[in-house]
């Protein structure tokens, strides 16, 4: 039975995460509303080695968990990079706050929650919804950079996006290589990558 009154304060609280994300991202890309995305960045490893290899280059992780976010900001301070900002967002509220003229150039799902029991499939992040909406605010040209070390996963997010409407995957070099705590500990990973149409 659904209770009014907890419904009421969850909402709010949601209401609240996006007004604070909307004025966080306001402030970040306000001087360069292109930027490299990752998805899922973890502690920061990928993203401050990648932000550090591209000083003009503007570069925003997000992940869920508070604890990760606040490891990646202390190596952010410590390199001392003005280029690179960390964020406690999930990815949907992410795109549903971004400033109209934001557009990530690039995007980077590396070895996300694989969520292998089919019934918590749903959970996936990268599905043809969701890719959907991403392409929808890229708009054309943007690279998304996919890897796994879980095959089904990897053969699940290939076959969406052989077909998806705002996708087509691309043959190309991989654009940036740091070793992750996940790519360290996969015996074997997939990569693939695709550009929005």
């Amino acid at each position: 039975m659904e209770n009014p009154a907890r419904t009421a304060e969850h909402l709010a609280r949601l209401d609240q995460r996006r007004e604070a994300l909307r004025a966080r991202l306001g402030g970040v890309l306000a001087p360069a509303p292109r930027f490299v995305w990752e998805i899922g960045c973890g502690h920061g490893h990928f993203l401050t080695a990648y932000a550090l290899a591209h000083p003009a280059v503007s570069c925003i992780g997000i992940d869920i968990v508070r604890e990760r976010i606040e490891r990646a900001e202390r190596k952010r301070e410590r390199a001392r990079l003005p280029n690179l900002h960390f964020l406690l967002a999930e990815a949907g509220m992410f795109l549903e706050v971004l400033p109209v003229n934001a557009r990530p150039t690039d995007i980077f799902v590396l070895f996300p929650d694989p969520w292998p029991k089919q019934r918590h499939h749903k959970h996936r992040i990268l599905q043809a919804d969701f890719l959907a909406r991403v392409a929808q605010r890229a708009g054309q040209g943007t690279r998304l950079y996919f890897r796994t070390d879980h095959a089904p996963y990897f053969q699940a997010v290939r076959e969406v996006l052989q077909v998806h409407p705002n996708w087509r995957m691309v043959e190309e070099n991989w654009p940036f290589e740091e070793l992750t705590v996940f790519q360290a500990r996969a015996p074997a990973y997939q990569s693939l990558i695709a550009v929005s149409k």
